[in-house]
């Protein structure tokens, strides 16, 4: 079975949850069965620069077929259209959207020419993330052989109507988690479409080296944007080292992508490598989740698999189910719950501790790679199934 992964941006550099699920998927599919990665030469997701060479490579082992974007992202068209979009939903039109989606990007036609004529080399197309082009234009080519892993959550583009067609075409979907599938069939009534609750596998967070900080600190993984949270977590942790005088420091772990403080308690790293970011996380004293928008977070997860509890946004129904699933962390759902929750975690080590276990017990239990590898075989080869079983022999009449 060749099984091909169609995914906005791949490489060992990029930071983004749904690409790093894509990447971490396609390697433990491969002992398994032929699988191939069809992606852009982008390395940036706020400008589709090309970065990568096109053409055929190999990532760990991974084949990856990369395409040029053929122009960057369309800033100006953006700014016009996103005020409309967002503040008039109810004068929208489908027009605005695709000018929306087509701005927004990558560009990158020669993807789709390439799946439009090389669809017969592949059996199954893997689509990750809703959000972009790449599937929005990629998956309907294949739709009869597709299956699209949505990393959904409630977001004001879920609505947007030119998503409606899109989430009837898979063959078959994969979520993350129920909370994520329970949303998607609520928004588009498409509960008839085989579908599997399988999420992210979790690899064990192993220590490199020394603690990369002498001075204790909590820790946030991912992109550090505005729209993930990190400006009022920001604030947050500064209201609590005033209230505390706490020598706590933060510590951000990603591609920065938003204006940060002068604040020496504040460290951005940037992106980093597999194993700093695993030094980072073992040693941290508590993991942070801000985003009230997720639809897995291999972060929070990746924190507990290293005994590390969490402290995440309420409001998130994914990050909530995970705590309450757990007992691993505490949700707040305002500045003032998250200070309160950190100052337990601060005050009670054995608390800290007895989370943490907890959180260990949970990845282990249910996100080892070795059971979401076996999850997705079973689930592939039940799929490859409707889509290449022989038809049923109609009998002729008689007279």
């Amino acid at each position: 079975m060749k099984v091909a992964l169609v995914v906005q941006r791949y490489g060992l550099e990029v930071n983004g949850g749904s690409e790093r699920l894509a990447r971490q998927v396609a390697e433990h599919l491969m002992p398994y069965c032929n699988v191939e990665v069809l992606t852009t030469c982008a390395r940036d997701y706020t400008s589709w620069e090309n970065y990568y060479a096109p053409g055929l490579a190999l990532i760990n082992s991974v084949p990856v077929r990369r395409f040029p974007v053929r122009q960057p992202r369309d800033e100006k068209t953006l700014e016009q259209l996103s005020p409309f979009i967002l503040g008039h939903s109810h004068q929208r039109e489908l027009l605005h959207e695709m000018r929306w989606m087509q701005a927004q990007g990558p560009d990158a036609p020669s993807l789709f020419w390439y799946i439009r004529n090389n669809h017969q080399d592949y059996d199954l197309f893997i689509f990750f993330t809703y959000l972009y082009s790449t599937t929005v234009f990629g998956l309907p080519l294949v739709g009869y052989k597709s299956i699209l892993c949505p990393t959904a959550h409630d977001e004001v583009w879920l609505r947007f109507d030119l998503y409606r067609g899109l989430f009837t075409l898979p063959r078959a979907f994969i979520f993350l988690s129920s909370e994520e599938r329970e949303l998607v069939h609520q928004r588009f009534h498409n509960q008839y479409i085989a579908h599997a609750v399988i999420g992210g596998g979790i690899e064990p967070m192993r220590r490199h080296g020394p603690p990369p900080l002498a001075e204790d600190y909590i820790l946030y993984l991912g992109r550090v944007d505005l729209s993930k949270g990190c400006g009022e977590l920001i604030k947050a942790f500064q209201r609590y080292r005033a209230e505390t005088n706490d020598s706590l420091k933060l510590v951000l772990v990603g591609q920065v992508v938003m204006e940060l403080p002068t604040d020496a308690n504040i460290i951005a790293t940037g992106f980093v490598s597999d194993e700093a970011r695993a030094n980072w996380v073992s040693y941290a004293k508590v993991l942070v989740m801000p985003s009230q928008h997720e639809s897995f977070s291999l972060a929070t997860l990746e924190g507990w698999a290293a005994g590390v509890p969490a402290i995440v946004n309420g409001l998130s129904k994914v990050l909530y189910g995970h705590c309450v699933r757990s007992g691993a962390g505490l949700s707040y759902a305002s500045e003032t719950e998250f200070v309160m929750a950190l100052r337990l975690l601060r005050s009670q080590p054995e608390l800290r501790e007895k989370m943490g276990a907890a959180g260990q017990a949970y990845v282990t239990q249910n996100y080892s790679w070795r059971m979401i590898s076996q999850q997705y075989i079973e689930f592939l080869r039940g799929v490859y199934e409707t889509v290449y079983q022989p038809s049923p022999t109609i009998p002729r009449a008689t007279a």
